[in-house]
């Protein structure tokens, strides 16, 4: 398993394919391997390189970090591996890293595509959700509460448990206290200010149905960026690439090429 270490925190990544870079930032609590579709579809003509954040898969699991260490995490993987130059997608969470990094690297990243994203936000996305439906989940357990947000989510909900489970067979999971910080890693960001400093052409994705992070947030981050564009998945919740899967391969590869 190829890996490096970021100020002494051992990142795990993924590489396969040949050919213009293209960097996947995953999901919180997920892991690369949430991207194997994509991995396969994007190989043929790129090089795909889909790291796990740390607090995740196969990286270290530190006991407190923080979404800017997520950040540096990526610029020193990209500076790792020399990548001059590099196309981004972020997912969720993975989106707001993506954020984080094309403002720090401007030039370097040429295409940029976020999805399922917000600029801001006090806490983890989740949490936000939980509050909204306080009353509703009063006494879930914390696996009851996932279940039952599910259809706050997601729109294609069979799609998505079979590629969670799919996910879930073929990664290591986190234990309720890595979610824990992990979800804690991403409270009080706000990236607004900068995006202007945002140099790459950028695509932001959003599900009609996605009740985590609605379709306005991404249409606020796509009009702070100065080279950004919005569009709208009518079919999909909060994994646009799993709900609908191959509109989305067909309109993130016409927008990388």
């Amino acid at each position: 398993m190829p890996t490096f270490k970021s100020e002494g925190t051992e990142i795990y990544y993924q590489e396969e394919g040949e050919g213009f870079p293209l960097v996947l930032l995953h999901g919180l609590t997920s892991n690369s391997e949430m991207f194997r579709h994509e991995i396969d579809q994007f190989k043929e003509k790129y090089r795909v390189i889909a790291p796990d954040a740390r607090g995740h898969g196969n990286s270290d699991k530190p006991e407190q970090y923080e979404l800017k260490d997520h950040i540096w995490d990526v610029v020193s993987l990209v500076d790792h591996l020399g990548l001059d130059s590099f196309h981004l997608i972020g997912v969720s969470m993975g989106s707001y890293i993506a954020q984080g990094v094309a403002i720090e690297l401007g030039d370097r990243v040429k295409k940029l595509v976020l999805v399922a994203t917000k600029s801001h936000g006090e806490q983890a996305s989740m949490e936000e959700l939980y509050e909204r439906h306080a009353d509703e989940m009063a006494g879930m357990t914390a696996i009851d509460k996932m279940m039952a947000a599910s259809k706050y989510m997601f729109h294609n909900q069979k799609a998505v448990g079979k590629w969670l489970h799919e996910t879930a067979e073929n990664s290591e999971q986190l234990t309720l206290h890595e979610q824990a910080i992990a979800s804690k890693a991403l409270e009080g960001f706000d990236f607004r200010k900068d995006l202007h400093r945002i140099r790459a052409e950028a695509l932001v994705i959003g599900g009609l149905h996605d009740g985590l992070n609605p379709p306005e947030y991404g249409e606020e981050t796509a009009q702070l960026i100065p080279a950004g564009v919005f569009l709208e998945f009518k079919l999909s919740g909060h994994a646009p690439n799993v709900e609908q899967p191959r509109l989305f391969i067909e309109v993130v590869s016409n927008f990388l090429e």
